[in-house]
């Protein structure tokens, strides 16, 4: 798995950052309390045999595995994607920590991609 020093695509990590920002809002338009911990979804896409170190790697490095499935909305064949687990919140920082740590990841495997994340909204009121 990468560490601090694994060099990502700054443009790239701006660009994520850029839709990070658009999906935080779209949350919070539905009475997200940013500030609650929840189950965090990220995903990379790639070849099985490309995606499966990552699995293999990814709980020693804060990530429980979720999945590894055929990519369905994908347009080529034989492309899977990974799905990967996380407790945390989705306050501003903790994206932007995260999608960098997303990214080194993908610049640490070669022929896999970082697909973005996910999460429920979560309003802290009886959810």
């Amino acid at each position: 798995m990468p560490n601090a020093n694994t060099p990502i695509d700054e443009a790239r990590f701006e660009q994520e950052w850029e839709q990070d920002q658009e999906l935080l809002a779209q949350l919070a338009t539905n009475g997200d309390d940013a500030s609650v911990v929840r189950l965090v979804d990220v995903s990379f896409v790639g070849d099985m045999k490309d995606l499966e170190p990552v699995a293999e790697a990814a709980e020693s490095h804060g990530f429980a595995f979720g999945q590894l499935v055929p990519d369905e909305e994908g347009d080529e064949p034989d492309v899977w994607r990974l799905d990967l687990d996380v407790e945390q919140t989705i306050e501003p920082d903790a994206i932007r920590a995260l999608t960098r740590k997303c990214l080194e990841i993908e610049a640490s495997f070669p022929g896999i991609e970082y697909d973005g994340w996910g999460c429920m909204a979560v309003t802290g009121a009886d959810d």
